[in-house]
């Protein structure tokens, strides 16, 4: 398998380079040059099966079979996650699951992919003896899971991002009281979109790169997005029947893994995107235009996004993988912080996503439903994906069953845990000290400069 840049001047790149790259270097976002062919899911494979059975479409040869399956084997594994059918299925209506994301050692889905990407990263640096540097953005959870996953790991220098008060507590204290020399942390007098445009700008001065080996674990690695693919392929094995799919999102990555599902030939049905207040996906569904608002705090924090960074993946096939056409649109949404689609290329990105927004009164009152006809605690951010389910009205509509992702263990957000229900949700007891750590990381302002002061110097 090869992959090519979604602006056009980067092509013919193997999975190792995507993966060690993460962003390309004229900006755009790797993609692979044609969609595989699943095949045969069979009911009796594992989890693990499944993993080897997708990553392998993506990978070919690159890393022999042998070597995936011992990695696959060692991250999906009981020493890494508490549930031994990774992300479990759990009724909560006729027909209607929660697919629990939040058994690894952060609490939340990124775990299912980072985990993976942190052995993935180690296989391929002592294979040819480099050392890369690391920088992610996040909105709350993927900076921890990336730490979990990189901290100790000799040949990695790892740098997270997050914008200074915009995540919960807890969300916090998981990045900044993990002390490895190799871990740095800053929060960014900001949001989480300038989170995200710095690690850009880094990704586009060429010093940088060269200098430092820059590698990303956003959602911007494709490796993460077909490791989170996994999991809608195997809820369609576990259920037998097609499932629809409600997917709380902001930044687009989780719920286009659904969608890269059904290019490669996953059973998988209509998919719902589920917004918080700050709703720049479900505006752009309902009026053809992707346009910038000021980000606003929410119930959700790992929502409060405003540049949806994987939808330019989408973009691009909606567009017929014109890159003349997205360069384009991303030229005018930078200068003017919006774009528009009209006609067919508007119709074919509704034709696979039905949106729908939550707002924090709606998130509340999902909690306590939930709770109520099902005795399960969820999270905030996973109420505002079965939030999005019912609004949408699939449960009624499709032939099958309807899955919401519960995308985060409700202990990481207890505080709106306990508006809603009056329950404080307790962390597990591998985390249960995590209030009493101690905390190390710096505070910057919005600065290009000593961001790149602090990454030649790590």
């Amino acid at each position: 398998m090869r992959y090519i840049s979604t602006r056009g001047q980067v092509g013919d790149r193997s999975f190792i380079d995507t993966l060690m790259s993460g962003l390309a270097s004229d900006g755009g976002l790797f993609v692979p040059v044609f969609w595989p062919f699943l095949g045969e899911i069979k009911s009796d494979h594992r989890y693990q099966d499944i993993a080897h059975h997708v990553l392998s479409l993506f990978i070919g040869d690159e890393i022999p079979s042998d070597d995936l399956k011992k990695i696959i084997e060692d991250t999906y594994s009981e020493k890494v996650f508490s549930d031994p059918d990774i992300t479990p299925l759990k009724p909560i209506g006729q027909d209607i699951f929660l697919m629990e994301l939040f058994h690894g050692p952060t609490l939340a889905f990124k775990d299912v992919a980072l985990q993976l990407l942190g052995r993935l990263f180690d296989y391929v640096l002592e294979k040819n003896g480099r050392t890369i540097t690391i920088i992610g953005a996040t909105s709350g959870d993927t900076g921890s899971a990336a730490i979990e996953a990189f901290k100790g790991r000799k040949n990695i220098s790892i740098t997270i991002l997050h914008p200074k008060g915009r995540t919960s507590d807890i969300q916090r204290r998981q990045m900044t009281s993990v002390m490895a020399n190799n871990v740095h942390n800053i929060a960014v007098e900001g949001t989480f979109d300038d989170c995200q445009n710095l690690v850009k700008q880094s990704f586009a001065d060429e010093d940088l790169r060269q200098n430092k080996n820059l590698s990303a674990v956003n959602s911007i690695n494709w490796a993460r997005i077909i490791a989170q693919t996994v999991y809608y392929i195997d809820a369609a094995r576990q259920l037998g029947k097609t499932p629809a799919f409600s997917v709380p999102t902001g930044n687009f990555g989780n719920i286009y893994a659904a969608w890269v599902g059904k290019q490669i030939g996953g059973d998988i049905g209509p998919l719902v995107i589920g917004s918080n207040r700050n709703d720049i996906l479900t505006r752009f569904f309902e009026t053809g235009t992707m346009k910038l608002s000021d980000v606003a705090p929410s119930h959700s924090p790992s929502m409060d996004i405003q540049i949806s960074s994987n939808f330019e993946r989408f973009l691009y096939d909606c567009l017929g993988r014109d890159s003349d056409r997205l360069n384009k649109l991303m030229t005018s949404f930078k200068q003017t912080g919006q774009y528009s689609l009209d006609g067919d290329s508007l119709e074919g990105s509704r034709r696979n996503f039905i949106a729908q927004r939550c707002l924090d009164e709606d998130t509340i009152a999902t909690i306590a439903k939930v709770y109520k006809e099902s005795g399960i605690i969820i999270d905030p951010h996973t109420a505002v994906g079965v939030h999005a389910l019912f609004k949408s009205g699939i449960p009624e509509s499709h032939d099958g069953p309807a899955v919401a992702l519960a995308c985060a263990h409700p202990a990481k957000f207890p505080d709106v845990v306990e508006q809603a229900i009056g329950i404080r949700p307790a962390l597990p007891a591998h985390l249960a000290d995590l209030m009493d750590r101690p905390e190390k990381y710096t505070i910057m302002g919005n600065d290009f400069d000593k961001l790149k002061t602090h990454l030649l110097s790590v």
